[in-house]
């Protein structure tokens, strides 16, 4: 994409992101959530970030629900608007990234064309997918916003898993089942591949 003339981006004078990581002592990297509504992925995050802040580690999570309330309330839920609503999140994500901040993305991200767009504009190196796989029946027994029932019932158009398709990951950095293991068995699996890259700092 072009730039406009009259703009004129200047990323050579701010620290630099470097020195940023130096200064918290951590390695900064996006770790993008994704699977259905229910599957567990702000339960998780909620759950990492207090383990990372532990270990004195900064983070922020962003979750779907906030942004879409915030920096995306103009969104609707068409294929172009989830489009918008991961390509300005990744945006988002990049900033923290820069900051030498951990960022934990928790968003149902549908399509595999949405997360690589995603991957694309946060770098490879940086972007960390986890796979938070729960099936459609459980995450509709857990339904603690009542969305599916909405869904079911036609009140909520084009949702995802019911009348929307969810395109599983393929080759995700990171799979957690979340019908076969706990919140805390969840997290230190997520924790046990994390620790040693976030505390590599150059």
């Amino acid at each position: 994409m072009s730039i406009p003339e009259n703009i004129f981006p200047d990323f050579e004078s701010i620290l630099s992101r470097r020195d940023k990581q130096t200064l918290l002592k951590q390695k900064s990297k996006v770790i993008w959530m994704t699977g259905l509504s229910g599957s567990g992925k702000t339960t998780l995050a909620i759950a990492l970030e207090k383990k990372l802040a532990g270990a004195e580690m900064l983070t922020q999570i962003l979750d779907g629900d906030n942004i879409r309330t915030g920096v995306n309330s103009n969104l609707g839920f068409s294929d172009e608007d989830r489009a918008e609503n991961i390509r300005r999140i990744a945006e988002v994500s990049k900033l923290f990234l820069n900051c030498g901040v951990i960022t934990i993305n928790c968003f149902v991200s549908p399509t595999k064309a949405i997360r690589e767009r995603a991957r694309e504009i946060i770098g490879t190196e940086d972007f960390i997918e986890v796979y938070i796989n729960a099936p459609l029946a459980i995450c509709e027994e857990r339904d603690v916003k009542g969305l599916y029932k909405k869904a079911r019932s036609g009140e909520i158009k084009d949702f995802t898993g019911i009348d929307s398709p969810f395109e599983a990951p393929e080759h995700p950095e990171l799979e957690i089942r979340t019908d076969e293991q706990n919140i805390e068995q969840s997290v230190q699996l997520i924790l046990d591949y994390l620790t040693p890259i976030l505390s590599q700092v150059d």
